[in-house]
C-alpha cells in the first residue's frame, strides 16, 4: 500500500461546513453556505434571517420563502429560529455526478417587498462510496511467447466521491509473473495496467489468478476488488491494431434512437481465428453504456438512448479490439454532444398579485418572474417582453428575474382588467418562445365624485298639490364600483322666506325622488331655488351639487276680484249716473277687476249677464267699459240695473258678478226726486214701502219720544216724594193710565208694560218681582219720582226709602234694542197680520214737529248730503230710536209728502249712494217676542 494521506474525521467536516456557511461572498450579492451530504432532515445550514438583516419572527410576517423552480425542495426555512435547514437527504453524487464541486443555487424571496436574494449552498462530499469495478471478473489471454514487459490494460474502478474520498490507488496481490502499473489519463484518471515480469509456460501453468484492489483516500479508507484470471494461450504473433488511436465525433443532441455515430476498425494480420477482431467497451460509465451501443463484429457505434446536452455534454469511452488468439488493443472514443435549440424558454411566476389599486404610483410591482432556457450559447439567451400598448414595463432585477411594474397610473373607469401576455424568446435558430398570461384586475379607488347628467334642473309642480306627492327625480352616476358608487341624495340646508327648506321639499336618499311636503300656493310662492347634493359611500366620500329650480304652476283657483265698483260696507247700493242726452257709446262707468292667478287663468273677459233694459247698455269684452248702445229715450226707466259677469280663461273658468245701478237723469235733484225708484232690489219684500209709511213712523216716533220724556219726569218726581211703602194692607194698584200721555197707537204699545207682584197679606215683608223697566218700550214720567210709588216694596217697615237721588237712582240709558211689537209694526215686515197703517198723532203740536224734522231732512238731501240725517233708510230717526228702527218697518209714503219751503222730493239718498238694501228689521224678533209674552 502506498503512503497514507492525512485523514479528516467527519465531525471536522461538519464544523468546517458550518464555519464556511457563515461567510458571505463580498460584492457578489449572494449568500453562501456549505453543508455536508447525507445529513439528516432539519440539519442547520445557516442563519439566513441574520444574513438578510431580519429578525427571526419577521420571516413569517414579511412572507420570506424559498423560490422553487419546479425541482425537489432540498432546503427549508425554520420559522422560529430563522435558520436555513435541510428538507431531506442530500446526495452529492446524485446531484453532481460528474462535477468535482457541487453547488446548489436557490433564491429567497421577501414577498412584501418583492426582493430576491441569491443563496448558494455547497454540498460537501463525505466518503460514503467505495471504489467499484464494472466487471465481476477480468479475464486476460496472454500468449505463452509474450515477452516480459508486455502490458495488458485493466478496467478502471469508479468512485463517485471526490477529492480525497475518490479513488486514489490500486493494489495487486503479490505474484512472480505479473506486476501492476498505473498510468495517468488525460482527464486525471488512473488507468491500471498488468505488466508481464517473466516468461510464461503454458505447459506448466495454463492460468494465473490475481486480485486487483482499488482504494480511496477517505477516513476510513474504502476499497473495491476484482479477480483477474490470466489465461496462457498458444502462439499468436500479431496484435490487433485500430486505424485511429482516438476517435472523436460531435453529434447533435436531437439524434433519434438507432442513428449511427461512427465506426471503429481494428485489423489483425493473423489468419483464422487469430485474425478475427471482436470489439467491446472498456471503462465505460453506466449512463454512457445506456446511451451508446457498440456492434462487436462491425465496430459500429449507434444511439440507443436519448441524448441531452443539458445533462451530459461529453462522453469518453475506451474501445477494445481483441482477436481470437487473445491479443487485444484499445482506442479512445470521444463523443461531444452539440447543443440544439430544443428547449423553449421557461417562465416561472415567482410572485404576483391579481389586483392593483387604481391611481397606484408608477413603478408599482405587479409580478416577479424567472425566465430560464436549458439550452446554451445563443440558444439559451432569452429575451422577455410584453405588448407595448399596455401600461406596464418589464425590468430585469437579479439573474434571470424580471419584475412587472406599472409605467403610469391606471384608471379602472377606463379599463377594469388586463390580460398581460408575457413572451420569452431565445436566440436559437429557429427561435423558440413561450407565452404565459397574467390576469390583473384594477381595484377601484374612490376617485370619481357622483355626476349629474345636467348642470342644472328645472322642475314644475302645480299649485294646490297634494302633500307628500312626488314631482321630480334626479339621478347622479358614479363611475366607481361597489361602495364607492353607491350614491345617496340630500338637500343642501337652506331657508325660504325664513322657513327651513326641509319644510317644503324632501328627497329620497336612495332614489333621488323629490316630494312636496306642503301644498304650494302660486300666489304666495312662485319658485324655489335649491341645491341637491349627491354623495358616494367611499372613504373619504366624494360629493357634487346641482342646482334645482322648482317652479309652481298656476292653477285657476282664484276667482276674479272686482275692484270697481267697490262693494259698500254699509249695505247701500252704488249708483252710476247716465244723462238722458247721452249719445250711443257714452261711457257710463267701467268695471275694473283683477285675478290673482297668472297667464291664461288671469285673462279676464266682461259681459253683460242681465239688464233691466236689454239693448240699452253694452259691456266691453276686454275693457269692462259700460257704454250706452243706443240713445236714451224718455220711456227708459230712471233706474237701470245691470249685472256684469267677469270671467277668467282658466279650466274650469271662474267668474264674479257685480250689480250696477244706473240712474238715467240729467241732474242730482232729479235723481233725488225719484229716490224711491232707485232702492236696491236686493230685498224684494221691502220694495213696497212708501214714503207715507216712513213719514208715519217718523211722526209716531217723535210723539212717543215726547211721551216717554214726560213719563220719565213724572215717575222721578213721585219717587222723590215717596219715602216709605204704604201699609201692608194697602192694595197694590197698577200704574194708572193717566200717567201716560200719547196717542192711541202709543197707548196700545205701552199697555204691554206690566209688573209681576207677589205679596203676603198682613206681612211686613213682601216679595215683589219687579223687572227692570225696558226703557226702550216705556218712559217713566218725572212726576212718579216725586210721588209715593205703590209698586216699590220695602224689605223692612222700619227701613225707610231713600229720597229720589239722581246720583244714586239715576235712570238707565235707553236700551237700543227696543222695537215695536209684532202687532204694532206697520208695513208688511211684521210677523203678525195687524193694522198696517198704525196709529198716527192727531194734535197740531206733533204734526208741526214732524213737518219740521222732515223739512230738515229734505234740506240735507237738497244740499247733496248722502243721508237724511241717519243711517241708510232711517230718515234721520236712527239717532233717536236706535239702529234697529229702519225704514223697512214703515210704509214708504215719501213720494206723497210735500215738504214746505223745498222743491225737493224726499228720496233715499243713502240707498242711492251705497247700493245696499236697508237693513232688515227682523234681527231681534226673538227678543221682542219674549217681551210681548210678558
Amino acid at each position: 500500500m502506498g503512503n497514507q494521506l492525512p485523514r479528516l474525521d467527519r465531525s471536522g467536516l461538519v464544523l468546517l461546513s458550518i464555519f464556511l456557511g457563515t461567510l458571505r461572498e463580498s460584492g457578489a450579492g449572494q449568500i453562501r453556505y456549505s453543508v455536508p451530504e447525507e445529513t439528516d432532515k432539519g440539519f442547520f445550514v445557516g442563519n439566513i434571517s441574520k444574513d438578510l438583516g431580519l429578525e427571526p419572527w419577521e420571516l413569517a410576517e414579511r412572507r420570506v420563502r424559498i423560490v422553487s423552480r419546479g425541482k425537489t425542495q432540498l432546503f427549508a426555512l425554520h420559522p422560529r429560529s430563522g435558520s436555513l435547514i435541510t428538507a431531506g437527504r442530500i446526495d452529492r453524487e446524485e446531484l453532481c455526478e460528474t462535477m468535482s464541486s457541487c453547488f446548489l443555487n436557490m433564491e429567497v424571496l421577501v414577498e412584501d417587498t418583492l426582493k430576491i436574494y441569491g443563496v448558494e449552498v455547497e454540498i460537501m462530499d463525505i466518503n460514503d462510496n467505495a471504489p467499484s469495478f464494472g466487471e465481476e471478473e477480468i479475464e486476460i489471454k496472454v500468449s505463452e511467447h509474450a515477452t516480459p514487459g508486455s502490458r495488458f490494460p485493466l478496467p478502471n474502478a469508479r468512485d463517485p466521491d471526490v477529492g480525497m474520498n475518490a479513488l486514489q490507488r490500486y493494489q495487486l496481490n503479490p505474484n512472480s509473473y505479473f506486476s501492476l502499473q498505473v498510468r495517468g489519463g488525460t482527464n486525471g484518471a488512473k488507468n491500471p495496467e498488468l505488466v508481464l515480469e517473466g516468461g510464461l509456460d503454458r505447459e506448466k501453468e495454463s492460468a494465473h489468478l490475481l486480485l486487483l484492489t482499488a482504494l480511496d483516500g477517505g477516513d476510513p479508507i474504502r476499497q473495491g476488488t476484482v479477480p483477474i484470471r490470466v489465461v496462457v494461450l498458444d502462439v499468436n504473433d500479431h496484435i490487433p491494431k485500430f486505424t485511429q488511436s482516438v476517435y472523436q465525433v460531435s453529434v447533435p443532441e436531437n439524434l433519434s434512437s438507432g442513428t449511427r455515430v461512427l465506426t471503429v476498425n481494428a485489423t489483425d494480420p493473423d489468419e483464422g481465428v487469430n485474425g478475427e477482431v471482436v470489439y467491446s467497451f472498456r471503462n465505460v460509465e453506466s449512463k454512457a453504456s445506456e446511451i451508446f451501443h457498440l456492434d462487436s463484429r462491425t465496430g459500429e457505434v449507434s444511439i440507443q438512448g436519448p441524448l441531452d446536452f443539458e445533462k451530459y455534454r461529453f462522453y469518453e469511452m475506451e474501445i477494445q479490439g481483441q482477436d481470437g488468439g487473445g491479443l487485444s488493443t484499445t482506442a479512445k472514443m470521444l463523443i461531444t454532444i452539440v447543443d440544439v435549440n430544443d428547449n423553449a424558454p421557461e417562465i416561472t411566476i415567482t410572485s404576483s398579485t391579481n389586483s392593483v389599486l387604481e391611481n397606484s404610483p408608477p413603478g408599482t410591482v405587479i409580478a416577479l418572474l424567472n425566465v430560464q432556457d436549458q439550452d446554451s450559447g445563443e440558444n439559451g439567451q432569452v429575451s422577455c417582453f410584453i405588448p407595448k400598448h399596455l401600461p406596464f414595463n418589464l425590468e430585469k432585477t437579479y439573474g434571470n428575474y424580471y419584475k412587472l411594474i406599472t409605467n403610469r397610473a391606471l384608471d379602472r373607469e377606463q379599463i377594469q382588467s388586463y390580460n398581460i401576455t408575457l413572451t420569452a424568446t431565445d436566440q436559437g435558430s429557429p427561435p423558440l418562445s413561450t407565452k404565459t398570461h397574467i390576469s390583473l384586475n384594477v381595484a377601484d379607488d374612490n376617485d370619481n365624485p357622483p355626476t349629474f347628467a345636467h348642470s342644472s334642473y328645472s322642475a314644475y309642480i302645480p299649485e294646490n298639490n297634494p302633500r307628500g306627492a312626488s314631482f321630480f327625480s334626479v339621478t347622479a352616476l358614479d363611475w366607481d364600483s361597489k361602495e364607492n358608487a353607491r350614491v345617496t341624495y340630500s338637500l343642501v340646508e337652506d331657508t325660504i322666506q325664513g322657513v327651513p327648506l326641509s319644510s317644503y321639499i324632501s328627497i329620497n336618499s336612495d332614489t333621488g325622488v323629490l316630494y312636496a311636503l306642503c301644498s304650494f300656493d302660486y300666489e304666495q310662492l312662485r319658485d324655489l331655488q335649491l341645491q341637491v347634493m349627491a354623495q358616494d359611500s367611499g372613504d373619504p366620500p366624494l360629493s357634487s351639487n346641482v342646482s334645482l329650480s322648482i317652479f309652481v304652476l298656476d292653477q285657476n283657483d282664484n276667482a276674479p276680484e272686482i275692484l270697481y265698483p267697490a262693494l259698500p260696507t254699509d249695505g247701500s247700493t252704488g249708483v252710476e249716473l247716465a244723462p238722458r242726452s247721452a249719445e250711443p257709446g257714452y261711457l257710463v262707468t267701467k268695471v275694473v277687476a283683477v285675478d290673482r292667478d297668472s297667464g291664461q287663468n288671469a285673462w279676464l273677459s266682461y259681459r253683460l249677464l242681465k239688464a233691466s233694459e236689454p239693448g240699452l247698455f253694452v259691456v266691453g269684452l276686454h275693457t269692462g267699459e259700460v257704454r250706452t248702445e243706443r240713445a236714451l229715450l224718455d220711456r227708459d226707466a230712471l233706474k237701470q240695473s245691470l249685472v256684469v259677469v267677469v270671467q277668467d280663461h282658466g279650466h274650469p273658468p271662474l267668474s264674479a258678478t257685480v250689480t250696477l245701478t244706473v240712474a238715467v237723469a240729467d241732474s242730482i235733484p232729479e235723481v233725488l226726486a225719484d229716490l224711491g225708484s232707485l232702492e236696491s232690489p236686493t230685498n224684494p219684500d221691502d220694495s213696497g214701502l212708501t214714503l207715507y209709511l216712513v213719514m208715519a213712523v217718523a211722526a209716531v216716533s217723535c210723539v212717543f219720544l215726547a211721551f216717554v220724556v214726560i213719563l220719565l219726569a213724572l215717575r222721578l218726581r213721585r219717587w222723590h216724594t215717596s219715602r216709605l211703602l204704604p201699609a201692608s194692607g194697602a192694595g197694590l194698584a197698577g200704574v194708572p193710565a193717566s200717567h201716560f200721555v200719547g196717542v192711541d197707537g202709543v197707548r196700545a204699545f205701552l199697555q204691554t208694560y206690566s209688573h209681576e207682584v207677589s205679596l203676603t197679606a198682613d206681612s211686613r215683608k213682601s216679595h215683589l218681582i219687579f223687572p227692570q223697566p225696558n226703557y226702550a218700550d216705556t218712559l217713566i214720567s218725572q212726576e212718579s219720582c216725586e210721588k209715593s210709588e205703590p209698586l216699590l216694596i220695602v224689605e223692612d217697615s222700619v227701613t225707610g226709602l231713600g229720597k229720589c237721588d239722581p246720583t244714586t237712582n239715576q235712570q238707565a240709558p235707553p236700551n237700543t234694542d227696543w222695537r215695536f211689537s209684532q202687532a204694532q209694526r206697520p208695513g208688511t215686515s211684521g210677523s203678525q197680520n195687524g193694522d198696517e197703517t198704525g196709529t198716527w198723532p192727531n194734535n197740531q203740536f206733533d204734526t208741526e214737529m214732524l213737518q219740521a224734522m222732515i223739512l230738515a231732512s229734505a234740506s240735507e238731501a237738497a244740499d247733496g248730503s248722502s243721508t237724511l240725517g241717519g243711517g241708510a233708510g232711517t230718515m234721520g230717526l236712527s239717532a233717536r230710536y236706535g239702529p234697529q228702527f229702519t225704514l223697512q218697518h214703515v210704509p214708504d209714503y215719501r213720494q206723497n209728502v210735500y215738504i214746505p219751503g223745498s222743491n225737493a222730493t224726499l228720496t233715499n239718498a243713502a240707498g242711492k249712494r251705497d247700493g245696499k238694501a236697508p237693513a232688515g228689521g227682523n234681527g231681534n224678533k226673538k227678543k221682542s217676542g219674549k217681551k210681548e209674552k210678558k
